[in-house]
């Protein structure tokens, strides 16, 4: 069955005057967003380039903020113009921010002060604080010490919202130790802390390499996977003996999971609950495997593959919008994958396609070549082009947009010199073209680039060689079908 009819937006904005809803407090946020989509994919809905800026230092951006100077100066990108909202006072390199993640207050909880009901900022310095700041104002709220004996310097959330992971630099250990055999220190530490008030769950001394998901910690030697319930070890662990340094009581935490992945591929979702991995040979990249997480049995048609031949490895990983769908990206195809049961088999699951997004592409991969031998002879040659061939349109990159339930897919193609980009919104649920944004940019696929696209907004970031970051900021505008004066201006 295709799309059901929606309302317009002018009878949705009648219907939210009127106060036409239920008794769902989420129902009029959904019909703003509802109408908000509309209006972004309809024709006559331009975005325009209204500024661009460059930096020597990265540039990030989180929910309409942009960062600069390692996220010393906050700048709004809501306006026409680029507005500061903070500049925190210069530090030196030892206490510079080294990476940060926004919080947002959780719905429904009771917090102890006013203050905690804004959103702020998780911020990691280069000294190893832990600093809770502002994100309007740039004050520093809470800060917690992370000790001196090892630099910490990620960050990633465990739990969305409420509990974060801390991970200091790998150590590796001289070549020469590793070689005599002599016993490595540890390779990595890994503290975890709720995040308000900050108070600490647990640090761990790891010495293989390790990641966190759904309250596991995955330990991982070279060639196997071994899960470990991380609240178990943690409760088994004061934080006493932990913090001071001190020895504790040997014991083994119960394994949960156990798998063998090349090059430590995996990941968890779906449901039920299945996970993805590549078999472990080398012979075997590009393909992965869609197994059932309580008894490891391979979904029927759980073996994907992506028929390209490109310089590029695909990518792959569960669905974003919670359906429990995978998204298969390749260099000219996006594949949506669902999981559901087989029929009369309520136990077993199987894959199937939802929707497929092909790139605009000729079908003849083969080019043909003339050349002129040293007789004055014609000799034509025919040779295949690389999927990812730089003057074919390429896929680079993929994200969805949650709140208006869009899937943003960015393709380039080389036209002459440079590289031209354009970034296409397509219905999440029927994978059908909405509407294509051109970049007014170059874009160099040599070149590391960041996309986002935020309701009305959308965002790139390049950086290009020698440490230099740029950012261009569109937004939506309505086309009045009138010639307008571009306007490009600089932060």
């Amino acid at each position: 069955m295709g799309p059901t009819r929606k309302p317009n937006v002018c009878s949705r904005l009648s219907r939210r005057a009127l106060g036409c809803f239920s008794r769902d407090a989420g129902v009029v946020q959904r019909t703003n967003l509802g109408i908000l989509r509309a209006l972004v994919c309809q024709e006559s809905t331009k975005f325009k380039n209204v500024w661009t800026t460059h930096s020597r230092s990265p540039i990030a951006y989180e929910r309409g903020r942009i960062y600069f100077d390692n996220y010393r100066r906050c700048v709004s990108s809501v306006a026409l113009e680029p507005r500061k909202l903070y500049e925190m006072p210069r530090c030196s390199k030892s206490e510079k921010i080294e990476d940060a993640l926004l919080w947002e207050c959780p719905v429904g909880d009771i917090l102890p002060n006013s203050a905690d009901y804004k959103s702020s900022l998780i911020a990691l310095t280069a000294h190893n604080w832990l600093l809770r700041i502002s994100a309007t104002t740039g004050k520093i709220l809470e800060k917690i010490y992370l000790g001196p004996y090892c630099k910490f310097r990620y960050l990633s959330w465990d739990t969305p919202q409420e509990v974060i992971a801390v991970k200091s630099a790998q150590n590796r250990g001289s070549t020469v130790a590793r070689q005599a055999g002599v016993p490595q220190p540890i390779l990595l530490y890994l503290a975890v802390f709720q995040v308000l008030p900050f108070s600490l769950v647990g640090i761990l001394e790891i010495n293989k390499k390790s990641l966190i998901h759904l309250e596991l910690i995955f330990v991982y030697s070279v060639r196997k996977g071994s899960s470990f319930n991380f609240l178990h070890m943690a409760s088994q662990l004061s934080q006493h003996h932990l913090l001071n340094r001190e020895s504790f009581p040997h014991y083994t935490p119960p394994l949960l999971f156990e798998v063998s992945s090349l090059e430590n591929a995996f990941q968890i979702g779906g449901h039920p609950w299945h996970y993805i991995i590549t078999p472990n040979k080398k012979k075997q990249k590009g393909v992965f495997h869609i197994c059932a997480l309580k008894d490891n049995s391979l979904a029927k048609n759980g073996i994907q593959e992506m028929d390209c031949c490109s310089l590029e490895s695909d990518w792959i990983y569960f669905h974003p919008d919670a359906s429990g769908r995978i998204i298969h990206v390749g260099p000219n195809q996006v594949k949506v994958l669902k999981l559901s049961e087989i029929e009369n088999n309520s136990s077993q699951h199987q894959i199937s396609e939802d929707f497929v997004i092909l790139a605009n592409r000729e079908n003849n991969k083969n080019e043909n070549v003339l050349t002129v031998t040293a007789s004055g002879r014609v000799v034509k040659k025919s040779f295949n082009l690389l999927d990812d061939d730089p003057e074919q349109e390429t896929f680079k990159i993929v994200d969805y947009e949650d709140e208006l339930d869009l899937l943003s897919v960015v393709a380039v193609t080389q036209i002459d010199a440079e590289g031209k980009a354009h970034l296409d919104f397509h219905c999440n649920e029927y994978g059908t073209l909405l509407k294509s944004i051109p970049l007014v940019e170059s874009w160099d696929v040599t070149y590391s680039h960041e996309v986002y696209f935020d309701r009305d907004l959308v965002l790139h970031i390049e950086q290009k060689p020698n440490r230099v970051f740029s950012c261009y900021v569109y937004q939506m505008v309505c086309d009045t079908g009138e010639e307008e004066e571009t306007v490009n201006r600089s932060c």
